[in-house]
């Protein structure tokens, strides 16, 4: 009997963990032909999501737990779940109710048919317009100036065979950006179109700075945009202020008492600031790839577990 995991990373879903479980094991009693483990991976929740956590897995033993040392960051934590599991295939599901479950006879369905991917695609979403048009620019952006084709509107909420999370057990990448890694390393991928629901409960972690670190993470890692952007404008300032230079004196020597400019500060005080600006805009950007390549170089653990519940 072939068995179907299905991993989901919590952190502060204490009002949505046990709808999901029991959601969860609704959906796949409906199939018999399969045996099935639920994996949780909690964050370091500080609200009670651990103790109702502690229940459901007492309840159902094909329900396991990992509990998380600290917060390890949204891409750590859903990454090493995905590494935990044991299934013959595994599906990723958010815990806020944003992934429909009744996806997953689909998944299973393609999945069947010989696909070792299924990705679960928006094409549009209950949640904020503004939000919605700003991640759709993004993801625009990002696959343009990317060197691998990336997926659009692909939150990492699909189902992967076996092998390719052996892939991704064998990586040893310590700062993982799964859609990234999806589009560049999997193989034969089928795409499934959905509407994304509304949360149904609590609150999102998401913030500014957590949508910029994915931001960065991806264009740091599959892009060259930024030093290749450096590198041109700096030789283009380069070689304008060079002809700029040359042109100054050309006229000056030709009427020495001419004036090509006002004497006023103002242009030199605008000037300064601008290409001081531009200056530590390309410094930051640059910095960007160096803490990702450092990261890389420390090879960190993805994440360290305080305790394990249901694992044999």
């Amino acid at each position: 009997m072939k068995k179907i995991s299905i991993m989901v990373p919590c952190y502060n879903e204490e009002e949505n963990v046990v709808p999901m479980s029991e959601a969860l094991v609704a959906e796949l009693s409906k199939l018999p032909q399969y045996d099935y483990e639920i994996l949780f991976i909690d964050n370091c929740s500080l609200d009670s999501t651990r103790e109702k956590l502690r229940e459901i897995c007492a309840g159902n033993k094909k329900i396991k737990a990992i509990f998380n040392s600290k917060n390890f960051g949204q891409f750590n934590s859903p990454y090493y779940g995905l590494c935990q599991t044991t299934g013959d295939c595994t599906i990723s599901v958010c815990c806020d109710f944003q992934d429909p479950v009744e996806m997953i006879p689909k998944f299973i369905e393609e999945w069947e048919k010989g696909y070792k991917i299924v990705c679960a695609i928006k094409t549009s979403s209950k949640e904020n317009k503004l939000m919605y048009a700003l991640r759709s620019i993004y993801y625009k952006t990002i696959r343009k100036l990317s060197k691998v084709e990336q997926i659009e509107h692909f939150t990492g909420f699909g189902l992967y065979d076996k092998s390719f999370i052996q892939v991704l057990r064998n990586l040893g990448d310590p700062t993982p950006f799964i859609r990234g890694i999806v589009a560049e390393l999997g193989p034969k991928i089928k795409k499934i179109e959905y509407e994304q629901a509304q949360r149904r409960a609590g609150k999102t972690s998401n913030n500014f700075a957590s949508l910029y670190d994915a931001a960065m993470l991806s264009f740091t890692s599959y892009t060259k945009i930024g030093s290749r952007l450096a590198s041109i404008l700096g030789a283009l300032m380069c070689g304008g202020s060079v002809i700029a230079a040359i042109i100054l004196l050309i006229c000056r020597l030709a009427n020495p008492y001419a004036f090509l400019f006002s004497t006023g500060t103002a242009p030199i005080i605008m000037t300064t600031v601008f290409v001081g600006g531009l200056i530590l805009f390309f410094i930051g950007l640059l910095g960007e790839y160096v803490i990702n390549m450092n990261a890389r170089i420390m090879n960190r653990p993805l994440v360290i577990e305080e305790e394990r519940i249901n694992f044999d």
